[in-house]
């Protein structure tokens, strides 16, 4: 691939410029297997890679470039990829479409408790105000649940679980039209280095006590005892204390140290991307605070996956199809220019 484009041409609004658009679209529209241009699912997910692309290099690199949502990402890069352009006018329905449309995408990832049972390993997100979550995200096309949680954990931690995953030991709900899988993976020590490979994804990753991630009334986004936001944490309780108090070994002792909580990664900066290894203790406060601004988080997804139909919002636009023979004339056009 060439390499990153600075825009010493950027507009005065800090909009990326038509070059840099241009290419976005060639790396990530024009530059994949036709198999991958045969919905508008899949072209958005490789849109949202573009848009991941950009705020985590062209932004970082060039300050005369502005931070921008997915969907007037999105926008811009229908506007000037001319594969896409022809579809510009039911932007708006394509892209409730395919918000609907991630959120019915099976999750996958895991439970990683420390050696005394006691506590699990949770990542805040990267936008101002994100909740806390196990490790875990959405799969690739024709890929298995435990890959999918290895690959997750590994990227928003640093460990790998490949050789500690039973692929017998796992939590499975549903929230909404999402089936969600959550390995559990215990006997973790406590001093293992955790640390995301992906950059503007995780701020921060922290042990936190099984006994104070306590549900409110409402369990997908509930509240710990210490005032936590917890996202899709307390619909796995129930289910992960009753394998804890079935597999917990004999010889485990409790520890007063455990039942705090341990920061063991913070972002530092998000505007640097520059990070911090710790074993901060807090006895009040369990968790070290991050000074995360707001920036888009996405998760990047290259395949889209097969679902079932449904009657939810934004499906007007399938009343039109999708016209690959046009799209790959212009690709052809584009790379003879």
């Amino acid at each position: 691939m060439a390499g990153i484009l600075r825009s010493s041409s950027a507009p005065k609004n800090g909009l990326p410029p038509q070059e840099l658009l241009d290419d976005l679209c060639s790396r990530f529209v024009l530059n994949v297997p036709k198999e991958d241009l045969q919905s508008f699912e899949r072209i958005l997910f490789l849109v949202e890679q573009a848009h991941w692309f950009y705020e985590d290099n062209s932004v970082e690199q060039d300050p005369s470039l502005k931070s921008i949502s997915l969907r007037e990402f999105t926008s811009l890069m229908f506007n000037s990829c001319a594969a896409l352009r022809p579809y510009i006018a039911h932007i708006d329905d394509i892209y409730k479409d395919f918000t609907s449309y991630k959120v019915r995408v099976p999750v996958s990832g895991a439970i990683i408790l420390d050696e005394s049972y006691e506590r699990c390993l949770l990542v805040k997100g990267w936008k101002s105000g994100a909740s806390w979550s196990f490790p875990r995200g959405k799969r690739n096309k024709d890929e298995e649940d435990h890959i999918c949680a290895a690959r997750e954990v590994l990227e928003e931690t640093g460990f790998d679980i490949t050789e500690l995953l039973n692929m017998d030991d796992f939590i499975e709900v549903t929230v909404g039209e999402q089936r969600v899988r959550l390995y559990i993976v215990a006997g973790v020590k406590e001093d293992t280095v955790f640390a995301p490979q992906t950059k503007k994804e995780i701020s921060e990753i922290s042990w936190l006590p099984i006994d104070e991630l306590q549900p409110t009334n409402r369990d997908v986004v509930s509240r710990g005892v210490n005032n936590l936001k917890l996202y899709m944490v307390g619909p796995f309780l129930k289910s992960l204390k009753a394998w804890i108090s079935k597999h917990r070994p004999h010889t485990t002792k409790k520890s007063d140290a455990f039942s705090k909580g341990t920061c063991v990664w913070k972002a530092k900066n998000n505007s640097t991307g520059s990070a911090t290894t710790t074993t901060e203790t807090q006895s009040t406060k369990p968790l070290c605070e991050t000074h995360a601004q707001a920036q888009a988080q996405t998760q990047t997804q290259t395949q889209a996956h097969t679902l079932q139909p449904d009657s939810g919002p934004g499906k007007s636009f399938r009343n039109f199809k999708l016209d690959i023979a046009s799209m790959i004339r212009a690709m052809d056009a584009a790379f003879k220019a």
